[in-house]
Formats: structure tokens, sequence, C-alpha cells
């Protein structure tokens, strides 16, 4: 209690503005209990950067917190790429509260420090963050961005200069070098404004000429060019470019959802701007029914995830989850490399440990590799630099409704996700069929596969205390069943010696009837997860138990 009333003490010197002095002298008067939130640690810079609820503090994200993180950042840079004259970085803002003035200071931390900034003139994605930093030649970049969380989220994702989010041995040396930021002092705040760069159309042509590199069926989209799609970027940074994307490839009726395509950090028209809720597709669904749309797609704030929802054989509309989705993309970016003649045994495909196992049967089949990674986009990113200039990635997917294609954007891409699907819509035209019959002949070929996911939220102190005592438990005592059937395979994802991958604090079970269970803390999030995955005729019955024997814990 003395410390973190000390680190409040701390917060009324002058080095902080009014506004903020002000606030912590009122939570020191009228509500220890939000004093104690905000104060009783560091806002941790973990291996993607920072996030968490905005306010003042060292445990909230506020510009005094981004201008310390920043700092510790460009050290870290200054020691890695000392042999440069010029150090660069790319820096890109979502829709959310805050989130221009954190962009704004930490490119004006750079600056100070001496690199060169290229500062998006307004919001842009993540995708396009990334793309900026390989078309700029940066040796990194920050994304502010809490990407699909609450409205009193903000973020800070930080990237390198593959345009891929940070990976060892940069994220635990990047952590130590943010640690040593202990006041504001030691933050280069002025200086060198110059240096800073507003950029936009030409890096907004740029991207949108890279993605064109991808289609795989113009002929498909000129024939059905007429496919209604609706789209929505849920008050986000989607709403410029994927529209433009869809336009450029031919499609003529994109309807979107006006109340949405407004940029607003409250995110008024919805409980949650995630489009894995499905309550986040409602107006866009409603705006399907009444212009008789064959397709719906909603992005995050930061456009990075894709949701999308497709008319069934009854013609309702029906919402795909993360896993159909990246089947779906996955199955048409496979078939079509196959007729083009453009598989070898130098292509390739990449998936998270919690996607669906569908996607590696696929792979298979097409005699493509599949590689397996820990959750986390950037562990994608990271086989596609390991694989660079000696093998050729096809795409990749997550559960969590990320995917990307090609190797000009190091991260999940919706507007790539969106582009892709609309051509697969338009390609299964041809054939007569739709995307969600398409899915149901993946279904056919390689059987039913079913996943589901329990999300357990557990906020503030307690709930990180909580969640750090499940994941004990389910170590010290592991499941003997999964639905009935018992467990073959335990795996623990903090033993590398056994997983030969990176450290995480993931726990897998693997039964004998097929079933699995993967359950992790959220990186980003107050929650425990829990992936559920079967495969066969019962496999509905066999996700309905696993749901049941893991919410009694």
């Amino acid at each position: 209690m003395e410390a973190y009333l000390q680190a409040a003490q701390n917060w009324l010197s002058p080095e902080f503005d009014e506004a903020t002095r002000a606030e912590v002298k009122r939570l020191m008067e009228n509500d220890p209990k939000e004093l104690e939130e905000s104060f009783y640690r560091n806002l941790e810079f973990g291996t993607g950067g920072l996030r968490g609820i905005m306010g003042v503090g060292t445990n909230r994200m506020n510009k005094y917190v981004v201008a310390m993180a920043t700092q510790g950042l460009a050290n870290y840079m200054m020691m890695n790429f000392k042999e440069l004259k010029q150090i660069s970085v790319a820096i890109s803002y979502d829709c959310r509260n805050n989130s221009q003035l954190f962009a704004k200071i930490t490119a004006e931390v750079f600056a100070a420090n001496g690199f060169k900034v290229y500062l998006v003139d307004a919001l842009r994605p993540t995708p396009e963050l990334s793309f900026a930093i390989r078309h700029y030649k940066c040796q990194g970049g920050v994304m502010v961005t809490a990407s699909h969380n609450p409205k009193e989220y903000n973020g800070y994702k930080a990237y390198w200069e593959d345009g891929a989010q940070i990976t060892a041995p940069h994220d635990v040396n990047i952590i130590n070098e943010v640690l040593k930021i202990t006041s504001l002092s030691q933050v280069k705040f002025h200086g060198n404004e110059e240096n800073i760069e507003l950029v936009g159309k030409e890096l907004d042509e740029a991207y949108l000429s890279s993605l064109e590199t991808l289609h795989l069926t113009p002929e498909a989209v000129a024939a059905h060019n007429d496919i209604k799609i609706v789209y929505t970027p849920l008050h986000g940074t989607g709403v410029k470019l994927v529209p433009m994307a869809l336009e450029r490839m031919g499609f003529k009726n994109i309807y979107g959802v006006e109340a949405q395509n407004v940029n607003d950090g409250d995110f008024p028209t919805v409980k949650s701007p995630n489009p894995e809720e499905s309550s986040a597709l409602e107006m866009a669904v409603a705006r399907a029914n009444e212009v008789g749309a064959d397709v719906v797609m909603a992005t995050d704030p930061d456009a990075d995830r894709v949701g999308i929802a497709l008319r069934n054989n009854n013609g309702e509309i029906v919402l795909l989850n993360g896993n159909q989705t990246a089947t779906i993309l996955s199955y048409y970016l496979l078939q079509r490399w196959k007729e083009l003649g453009k598989l070898s045994d130098k292509t390739y495909m990449v998936k998270t440990i919690v996607t669906t196992e569908l996607l590696a049967a696929m792979a298979k089949d097409y005699g493509v590799k599949m590689y397996n990674v820990l959750t986390g986009f950037k562990y994608i990113a990271q086989v596609v630099r390991e694989n660079e200039g000696k093998a050729t990635f096809i795409g990749g997917g997550e559960e969590s409704y990320g995917f990307n294609a090609g190797e000009f954007v190091r991260d999940k891409d919706a507007v790539i996700a969106c582009s892709l699907f609309a051509e697969c819509t338009a390609w299964c035209a041809t054939m007569g069929i739709t995307p969600y019959q398409l899915l149901q002949r993946i279904y056919e070929k390689y059987g039913m596969y079913k996943e589901a996911l329990l999300s357990l939220t557990k906020k503030g102190k307690e709930g990180v205390e909580a969640i750090q005592k499940m994941m004990k438990e389910y170590r010290e005592n592991p499941p003997a069943t999964l639905a009935g059937s018992p467990v073959v395979k335990c795996v623990d994802y903090l033993r590398t010696e056994e997983t030969g991958m990176p450290k995480s604090n993931v726990l897998q079970f693997f039964a004998e009837n097929g079933a699995v269970v993967s359950i992790r803390p959220s990186g980003t999030e107050p929650k425990i997860k829990f992936y559920f995955g079967a495969h066969g005729a019962d496999c509905d019955a066999v996700i309905a138990k696993l749901k049941e024997q893991f919410s009694e814990k």
C-alpha cells in the first residue's frame, strides 16, 4: 500500500499537467479502490507492447506511460541500429479516444531522439502500418490501438524492421529497456520535429497496388461483379480502404452501414467493437436483409480481424466463426494455386496451435507444408521471415478472426481477407454455389470439424491472481478425460525442451476420441480462454460435453 501511495504522490509533481494532478488528487480523496488499481503496478510492456484501461496512473494508458515506453523502445533501437546514419520508424493509429494524441506523443519522442518518423495523416489500419514499415524501409514502427477491446482501453503495438510484431530476443530486451525508464526526466519530449513526415495517399496507393497482386480469379469477379456485399468498419479504420479495395477489384454493389462508418472511439452502435461477437454484426445483417446482400463483412477498429456472415441454404444470414472463415479462405487459396500451377515443395501455409486442425488436413491433401505455431500472428510472421527467399507463403490464419496472404504485410490483415473472400464468393458463383455450400463440400470431403471457445473474464488485481491460480491447478491436476474419453497426451508450452517452441503459458490436452482442449490466459485482455476442438460425426455432442466439463471450474 505504501508503494502505490508513493507512486501516486509522485504524479502530483509539476512534471505532470494540471488535469492529471487534479484527477490523481480526486482518486486519493474519493476513490481508494480505483487509486490502487491505477498505481499498484506499472502497466506491463509485454511482448506485444502496451494495452490497458485509459486513465491516470502507472497502470493505465496515458500520454506519460506512452512517452516513457517510447523512450525505452527508442533506446533499444539506437543500440541495435547504431551503424545507421538515420534510423526511421512508421507510426499509425486507430479511431479510439486518445489514439491520435498517443501517436503524436510517440512521434515527438522518436523525433526528439533523432529518428526519421513517417506518421500517418489520419487513422489507418494495423496491416497498413506493417506494410508502411517495409515500404519506407524503416527499422520499426508503432500502432496505437487496443484492437477489439472495449472503449475504455487503448494500446501500443511495437513492430520490428520486417513489419512484424516483435518476437524474441527483441521482445524481452525491449521490455528491459522500457523498465529502465523510471522518470519523465529520462524522456526526450521536444526537438527535431522537422523529422516527422506525414504520409497518406501515396501509402494507400502502394498498399492497394500490392494487394492487387494477390488476386487469383479476376475473370470470376468480372462475371459476377454484381454480388451484393455489406461492409461495416464498426466505427474503425477499415472505413476507407476496404471499400476501395473491393471497388478496385471490380465489385459494384458494396453497401455500408452509415451509422457505423463514423469514426468514434465510444463505439456508440455496438456493445463491443469485436467481430467475434454476433451482436457487433446486428446492424450489418439487418442492412444485408434490407438490400438482399449475399455476404456481410465486419472489421474491428484497427482492421486486422474480420467477421463474415453468409446466407445458408434457406437464405438466412448466418455468422461464420474464425475457424470457418480461415477454412474457406485456405481452401480457396490451395485450390486456385493448384489450378494455376503455383503449388510446389517450396510453398507453405501457417496456423496457430489453437486453430482448427482442418487447415492442416487440407494442406496435407494438397501436398503443402503446414507450420503450427504459438497463438499470436507474430509467430506466423516469424515463419514467413525465416522462409524469406527460400519458400513462398500462401496464407495463414488463426481462430480469432485473423488471416493473411502474401508477404508484403506481416500481420493479420482484414483488408486482404475481405478482398479474398469477395473474390472467393465470385469464384463460387461460377460453379453455381455459395461460400456456405463450399464450406459444406469441404466438410463432406474432410469430415466434420467443430470448435468452440469459452472465455472467463477476471478483471483487476484479483482477476490476475485468479487466472494464475487456475493455470497452476490445471498443471498440477490435469483432467483424466475429455468428454468422457481418456486423455492420451498433455503438452505444457512452458516446457520449450519438449515443444521446440518459445515458452508460452499454454496447456493442451488430447483425448483418445480426437478431442482437444487448449487453455491459455489472454495476452491482451483480462481473460482465461478454453479452446475446444472435435472431429467426427459426433463432434457437436463432444463440444457440448467439453463446455459443460470446463464451465464447472
